[in-house]
């Protein structure tokens, strides 16, 4: 039976969260580490469900991984990694989409590997077709086979040419954990350079691995015969720190999120202060709060790093809801992401999707029927309605909405948050937010 969270709006959140390690890092860190000969220890570990789940797919291999229970560090030892059993790995099927990237690894490691049906969060077409035809490059042998597709390299990887319609961030990671073992150079064009990719590039590095970030997004991997461990304390997680700094916002209150870093979110800064919010920076974290009067509106346009990051603008559309006058939100990374407003139009929002460009930035999205940008109409009052959480950043979104909103909101499904906001209930409560889990 699924939980219910229940949220009874109008309070300011106020108080701190702390914030750690990267979820679109810590999980390829842990996969990193298929490919050392000796341990590897990862700090600064959240305990999200995205981490239980590689960690119970790496301990499937042979991984033993170890957690420290007062750091929370993770010791990961690949010395007895082998191959896993289908049935095994197909239990894992639709909790996660880190199975692809365990292939390069494994095959390094052990000569083939068994990717199930992938799962997660519902936003747009994540297709695994570069995947694999990026394997297939590197001379692997896929072969689709009952409940996923088996890839085999018995004769091992070479490096090879490859240039990325778009800089995915995944096919970065694929080709970045293939390649670092395989025999020759590797060159990847309109490569992604987020920091989590550049903080994966960091790990390797320490590992042995010799990779070069060239300008124009080109990445140059010259293959190395061994890798060792690595010990790496993983960088904080940019897209929770934004989160609540939205909440901050769309609430009128004051939260200190310990361990959020300037750097990484600099054009989310930006946009924050544009829009009336404003902070403080402080060698330990930020300070985000509402410094009163209104809110201003805003054209808003998701792009690659460094542009302004697509986990960022679900949030902050909330924030929006209350800005005085029309806003633009224009999504040019994930064609399906404005679903989530469904739920604040019933909680009394204005806004209106659109399938045209409405932004500056070339977008892939305006030919192809998608509902893509969205015009915001504010302020609005929010009124409690009972809503079904849909995906990660989309679920935390309708929490904010139902934390400003006046009356009684009910969250189902709220264990998809797990996925990726570590003690979340501790975190709302703490910062006195009035909700029950039942």
């Amino acid at each position: 039976m699924q939980k219910v969270l229940t949220i009874q709006g109008g309070k300011p959140l106020k108080g701190t969260v702390h914030v750690r390690g990267a979820k679109n890092l810590v999980p390829k860190a842990m996969v990193a580490a298929l490919l050392g000969d000796g341990p590897s220890v990862l700090r600064n570990v959240p305990e999200i469900k995205d981490v239980e789940v590689v960690t119970s797919l790496l301990t499937l291999h042979g991984v033993q991984v170890t957690k420290d229970p007062v750091s929370g560090d993770l010791t990961l030892d690949p010395s007895g990694a082998k191959t896993a059993s289908a049935r095994e790995i197909d239990a894992h099927a639709g909790d996660s989409r880190i199975p692809i990237l365990l292939c390069g690894p494994l095959m390094h490691t052990i000569g083939e590997a068994f990717i199930p049906d992938l799962g997660g969060c519902r936003i747009g077409d994540r297709p695994i077709d570069f995947h694999l035809d990026a394997l297939r490059q590197f001379g692997a042998v896929v072969d689709k086979v009952d409940g996923g597709i088996s890839i085999s390299a018995r004769k091992g990887l070479r490096g090879t040419k490859l240039e990325l319609e778009y800089p995915s961030v995944g096919a970065t990671e694929q080709v970045l954990l293939t390649a670092v073992k395989a025999d020759g150079i590797t060159e990847l064009k309109n490569a992604a350079v987020e920091p989590e990719i550049l903080d994966l590039i960091a790990i390797l590095q320490k590992m042995g691995a010799l990779i070069t970030v060239q300008t124009d997004r080109v990445i140059r991997i010259e293959g190395v015969k061994r890798l060792g461990g690595f010990n790496h304390r993983a960088l904080p997680d940019r897209n929770e720190g934004a989160s609540w700094a939205s909440a901050a916002l769309a609430t009128k209150g004051d939260i200190y999120v310990q361990g959020a870093d300037q750097q990484d979110l600099t054009s989310f800064l930006n946009t924050y202060r544009k829009i009336g919010g404003d902070f403080e920076v402080d060698d330990d974290g930020i300070r985000f709060f509402h410094p009163g009067g209104k809110l201003n509106p805003l054209v808003v346009e998701t792009d690659v790093h460094p542009g302004f990051m697509t986990d960022w603008q679900q949030p902050l559309v909330v924030a929006l809801t209350q800005s005085e006058g029309v806003s633009i939100v224009h999504e040019t990374v994930y064609e399906n992401r404005f679903g989530f407003t469904d739920a604040l139009v019933r909680m009394g929002a204005t806004i209106q999707l659109h399938r045209e460009c409405l932004g500056a930035v070339p977008c892939r999205f305006g030919q192809r029927n998608f509902l893509h940008s969205a015009v915001i109409t504010g302020p609005s009052k929010l009124h409690g309605v009972d809503f079904v959480i849909p995906d990660l950043r989309g679920g935390f979104s309708h929490i904010i909405a139902a934390l400003a909103a006046e009356g009684v909101s009910n969250a189902s499904g709220i264990d998809i948050i797990s996925r990726g906001y570590e003690h979340f209930m501790d975190k709302l409560q703490g910062l006195g937010a009035d909700v029950t889990l039942s």
